[in-house]
């Protein structure tokens, strides 16, 4: 799957907000995307599967890897010159492989095609939140150290992001600014 990263002329930098469940993802993705006065993908997972009237499956997984992908480049069209994405196909790739003991080749090949200028890997320092959609809750360190070694493995840039919602906020727009420059 082919990917454009030129927006109007100008290179589209992207940054994945990445990490265990309930670590303030989405409201940091929110924030950054009002912050920079751009476009944040939401979460596919959490549309997709509040329509399901069932448990979702191994096959919804990889609907919902192609919906996140198919969010992304929709909102990448619409955004300046930096987009804002509240996880990436990592997420789907370390779910499959917690709960079915591997991962298809079509999410592991589109992992290394499809780019990203930085991610920021939120910590376990804040409290659970309980939400219909949340599984683990007394998996949170497991799911950071995945995150963490898999942002390694693939030798991509990270930075972790700690403390309450305002510090997380200073680290992060210093990452992008400094790493990105994408001062706004």
């Amino acid at each position: 799957m082919e990917e454009n990263n030129e927006q109007s002329g100008r290179e589209l930098k992207k940054v994945v907000v990445i990490g265990p469940e309930s670590t303030g993802k989405s409201s940091l993705s929110s924030a950054l995307a009002a912050h920079y006065q751009t476009e944040w993908v939401p979460e596919y997972a959490r549309e997709y599967i509040d329509q399901l009237q069932r448990p979702y499956q191994e096959s919804d997984l990889i609907e919902i890897a192609r919906g996140q992908l198919g969010s992304e480049d929709e909102k990448a069209a619409k955004s300046n010159k930096l987009l804002i994405c509240d996880t990436d196909l990592i997420v789907i790739k370390i779910w499959y492989e917690h709960r079915y003991g591997y991962c298809p080749k079509e999410i592991l090949s589109t992992i290394n095609s499809r780019k990203y200028d930085l991610y920021l890997l939120t910590y376990i320092d804040i409290p659970w939140e309980d939400d219909p959609q949340r599984e683990y809750p007394h998996l949170m360190e497991y799911f950071y150290n995945l995150f963490k070694s898999e942002l390694e493995a693939l030798n991509l840039p990270y930075v972790v992001v700690r403390g309450e919602f305002e510090e997380r906020m200073r680290s992060a727009t210093r990452a992008i600014d400094s790493r990105l420059n994408c001062e706004q």
